[in-house]
């Protein structure tokens, strides 16, 4: 019989392996490739960004530039910018994540450049686990290919600890999260898996920074 745990596993490794194309260098807009932009988020701040959705949820996220600087710079420098007006949860699995931020809307998309992963199998302390209404961002296998795709966890998974950079958790709306993740119709199975079917986009209408 297969226990949680081993249920979290195949999870975890499902997500890792369907990544493949999270740290994309399409860009939105001309980024500097060599890096994200420079924005002075300083350590003893706590930013909050606030994103409304196209059907008027809310969701504020509290983010922690203590735990993942870099992260947390590269996070708000692109909504203060407005990369993420009018993207998509381009793929939402109920009782695991939601996951958006990608300029394409398929998973391959990204802002033009590669930031540092910010966990510990990465070589930085990390010690924001990936529990319930966590921000954390998406990658690809390689451990610096996080770019501007991000995903809230639904509910916990902690076995993605120490591969992947948490970097914020929700303080208003996971109520609007849990109907995102619960309430979409998405496609089952194969390379599509997640992904909202037509008529059923979750919509990000404007994120707004807070500091």
């Amino acid at each position: 019989m297969i226990n949680k745990k081993q249920i979290g596993m195949f999870i975890a490794a499902f997500f890792l392996l369907t990544l493949a194309a999270c740290g994309g260098t399409d860009s939105k807009q001309g980024q500097n490739e060599e890096g994200a932009p420079d924005v002075a988020v300083g350590e003893t701040e706590t930013p909050i960004v606030s994103m409304e959705m196209e059907n008027g949820g809310i969701v504020k996220l509290e983010l922690y530039p203590e735990i993942a600087p870099k992260t947390v710079n590269n996070f708000v420098a692109l909504v203060e910018d407005g990369f993420y007006d009018g993207l998509t949860f381009h793929r939402i699995i109920p009782g695991f994540m939601i996951q958006g931020g990608d300029p394409n809307g398929d998973g391959t998309g990204g802002p033009g450049y590669e930031i540092k992963g910010e966990f510990s199998n990465n070589g930085i302390d990390n010690p924001l686990s990936h529990e319930r209404g966590v921000i954390s961002m998406a990658r690809t296998q390689e451990p610096d290919s996080a770019g501007s795709q991000f995903f809230i966890m639904h509910e916990d998974a902690l076995d993605l600890d120490g591969d992947y950079a948490a970097f914020g958790k929700v303080i208003e709306g996971m109520d609007v999260v849990d109907e995102i993740a619960e309430q979409t119709e998405t496609e089952t199975g194969g390379a599509l898996e997640g992904r909202p079917v037509a008529g059923q986009e979750q919509v990000i209408k404007k994120m707004t920074v807070e500091r």
